[in-house]
């Protein structure tokens, strides 16, 4: 951090001040193509990050550019503590985030083992890393839910919160859904009356087969459609679990950016346990940035 006084002169009268410019060391890491700045947080040098200097680092015009800021906070009960921002600033959790995360501590040494345990804005998390591969335990705690969306025409609707929250639309043909109409679509949806104060993420699928799924996405905090959203595959393997009432199993999940895995077991009760969200986190570069 540098510091740069300057000297004034008011009504002859001499005025200080001080101008503080920020140094920030970060890594640029992606899963199946969300894309994410990295900034290791540890000794709380960043705590004072304000919403515009987020916002600035997410900015893919006058920043670095990426899908979310995370930083990698202490934690009093697990080996760290991951704080996602979304590019306007709103935090979530956020599935590729959070194993991006975790290959990261792992790279870095900060974590020496394969194992990690970590805190989130939803709680608890188990990872495993695997090579280029992160498997992320996901915190559910609900069943998905059929919501009627009056106002537009295109059927059932689910709703589930993995961490964030997610609609799923069902699709004949992603193929027609380019990204100007997943933005336009999923935007009209997200500001419509019911979730403009919220938000909500917006997810389309096409069922190739029982287990092959291929999905678009898009992000409330983004505003756009993203290449690939962690939270969004696995709201979508679960209610095509429960849609085809499967009690146990692996899902494909094929995004523009990549293909991910979903693993689940359903209780009787319909909560789903040991859900498991798996694909590749991998580093891009490393670079400093003056705020």
């Amino acid at each position: 951090m540098l510091k740069i006084v300057k000297q004034l002169y008011i009504n002859k009268i001499e005025i200080a001040y001080i101008c503080y410019t920020m140094d920030i060391a970060f890594s640029k890491y992606q899963g199946t193509g969300n894309d994410f700045i990295i900034i290791n947080n540890i000794d709380g040098s960043y705590n004072e990050l304000s919403i515009e200097q987020i916002q600035k680092l997410c900015d893919r015009k006058f920043g670095i550019g990426s899908d979310g800021l995370i930083l990698i906070n202490t934690s009093d009960t697990s080996d760290f503590f991951m704080d996602f921002f979304n590019p306007d600033g709103s935090k979530s959790f956020c599935g590729n985030g959070a194993r991006c995360a975790v290959q990261f501590v792992h790279e870095h040494k900060i974590i020496k083992n394969h194992e990690v345990y970590f805190d989130a804005v939803d709680g608890a998390h188990y990872a495993l890393v695997c090579g280029a591969d992160v498997k992320l335990e996901m915190a559910i705690e609900n069943i998905p839910a059929i919501v009627k969306l009056e106002s537009f025409n295109i059927g059932d609707v689910y709703y589930m919160d993995t961490g964030s929250p997610h609609l799923v639309v069902y699709a004949n043909d992603l193929s027609s859904l380019e990204t100007l109409s997943v933005k336009k679509i999923g935007q009209e949806i997200r500001y419509s009356e019911a979730y403009e104060a919220q938000g909500i993420n917006v997810n389309f699928v096409h069922i190739k087969d029982s287990g092959d799924i291929s999905i678009a996405t898009y992000e409330r905090g983004v505003e756009n459609e993203t290449l690939s959203c962690g939270t969004g595959a696995t709201a979508c393997a679960l209610v095509h679990a429960l849609k085809e009432e499967l009690k146990s199993g692996s899902i494909n999940m094929n995004s523009k950016g990549g293909d991910l895995k979903v693993t689940f077991e359903r209780q009787d009760t319909g909560i789903y346990t040991s859900v498991y969200l798996i694909g590749p986190a991998t580093s891009i570069y490393h670079g400093n940035i003056r705020l």
